[in-house]
């Protein structure tokens, strides 16, 4: 077992397993998932922990991971040594700030793709917890691998991107920097790309020159790209490289597929026949202990015990038979989950907001509850309710977004091609019924 008490947690505002960072509520803990994977036993212990240690309450992330709210004065370190005793720990104490690894939920379950990079997942986490350079990374510094799953997270800026070029059975993967995979033909293109054998390698040369080059300050990728122009960036890469990149005009008018509008709910096929994916999302991305051990007894019973979280701060039961799919969607709305894309309550994302955060100028989770209800009959294509410009809740800028200015009053925004921040203003200083009245209007529409 670890002792969580031989290591020096080094200060962050990043919540971790062995750091646990105030907030109104009480401490967070964030346990980081690989690959956003769980069983049901460890799904329990989280559930246990949770309520031996804090007040029961839970939020799934944006990065796929589960976080343990209101931990109570002086139970830190109780609360980390248990989490470390049932195994949701890195296996080096000092790389639980690195495992920032994001993938597909579908990852080698999706039946378009003929690429299943688990293997390769698993590489690139042995990969950042078993070098200990790695470690003074910063606890934001963040990975994605995506293999062109049709459920894919693509709009949340990672410092390393790597994104299947084909469903083949061995694609090259295209890379990029602090951004995105391209979707769209205005979108700043991959830098390169590489063989699914040489990604490993890649990423290792990458993160040394980003630590070789950056200064104090820089602590992400996207620092050496303002200091270096992409074609330093690149000769400075191949110099250190065994192999050649691949460039030229097929990597530069690549783009990225788009992936399935809210393919995180309902049932899916998956790649083994006669089996489904069934997706259903957490109320505002909060769930409690109840509603976690209730999962892993579903997990148990229907999945062989496996859970994944997705970045939609939601789940999926993988592997679900067939026959079973139907009963097991309706199990999950019975536990109070989300399991339609037409519920308000989908399409809608809240902060911790002031009842949560010090910096929370709203109660933006019962003002997103109050929202939900009044856009019962007109759901938005998606709304992100902020009580702070730092945009905790959401990675990527959502449809809508709604900033509050104070107590129930938000500044509402439209997302926008080319505006930097949430996009081009609709209105300021809103009531929440006001902003209801206008996400609900005719020409708001679901699918922007």
């Amino acid at each position: 077992m670890h002792d969580s008490s031989a290591l020096p947690v080094r200060p962050h505002a990043c919540p971790g397993l062995l750091r646990i960072v105030a907030s109104r509520d009480g401490g967070i803990c964030r346990i980081k998932l690989p690959c956003g994977q769980l069983d049901a036993t460890a799904a329990r212990a989280i559930a246990l922990a949770a309520e031996r240690h804090a007040g029961g309450v839970l939020e799934a992330t944006n990065r796929a991971n589960l976080q343990i709210r209101g931990v109570h004065a002086g139970a830190e370190s109780a609360l980390s040594r248990d989490l470390l005793a049932a195994g949701l720990g890195p296996r080096e104490l000092a790389a639980d700030d690195v495992r920032n690894l994001l993938v597909s939920p579908a990852l080698g379950l999706d039946p378009g793709s003929a690429f299943d990079a688990s293997p390769l997942a698993r590489q690139l986490l042995d990969l950042l917890e078993r070098t200990p350079r790695f470690h003074g990374l910063s606890p934001k510094f963040g990975i994605q691998l995506d293999a062109g799953e049709a459920l894919a997270m693509l709009e949340h800026p990672n410092d390393i991107w790597l994104s299947a070029m084909s469903a083949d059975a061995a694609p090259l993967f295209a890379v990029g920097l602090a951004g995105c995979p391209p979707q769209r033909a205005t979108d700043r293109p991959a830098l390169a790309a590489v063989t699914a054998a040489q990604v490993p390698v890649l990423v290792d040369t990458l993160l040394h020159l980003f630590l070789d080059l950056a200064g104090d300050g820089q602590t992400r990728l996207r620092h050496l790209r303002e200091m270096l122009r992409d074609d330093l960036l690149l000769e400075r890469l191949q110099q250190r490289l065994p192999f050649e990149l691949q460039l030229g005009p097929a990597v530069d008018n690549w783009r990225r597929p788009a992936p399935r509008a809210f393919g995180h709910l309902g049932i899916h096929p998956q790649r083994l026949p006669d089996h489904a994916m069934i997706g259903a999302g957490f109320v505002l991305g909060r769930l409690d202990s109840t509603t976690l051990f209730g999962l892993a007894d579903l997990a148990e019973r229907f999945s062989g015990g496996q859970l994944r979280l997705t970045p939609w701060q939601s789940l999926i039961l993988p592997d679900v038979a067939q026959a079973d799919a139907a009963v097991v969607l309706g199990a999950l709305a019975n536990l109070g989950l989300l399991v339609d894309a037409a519920q308000p309550l989908s399409r809608l994302v809240a902060c911790s907001g002031s009842s949560g955060c010090a910096r929370g100028l709203a109660d933006t989770k019962a003002d997103a509850l109050r929202l939900a209800e009044r856009l019962r009959h007109a759901p938005p294509a998606g709304v992100h309710l902020c009580g702070c410009p730092r945009s905790c809740a959401a990675a990527h800028v959502a449809p809508y977004t709604l900033l509050a200015v104070a107590d129930g009053r938000y500044d509402l925004f439209r997302r926008a091609d080319g505006l930097a921040g949430f996009g081009h203003p609709l209105a300021r200083n809103l009531s929440l019924e006001a902003a209801g009245d206008l996400l609900a209007a005719p020409g708001v529409s679901i699918d922007a």
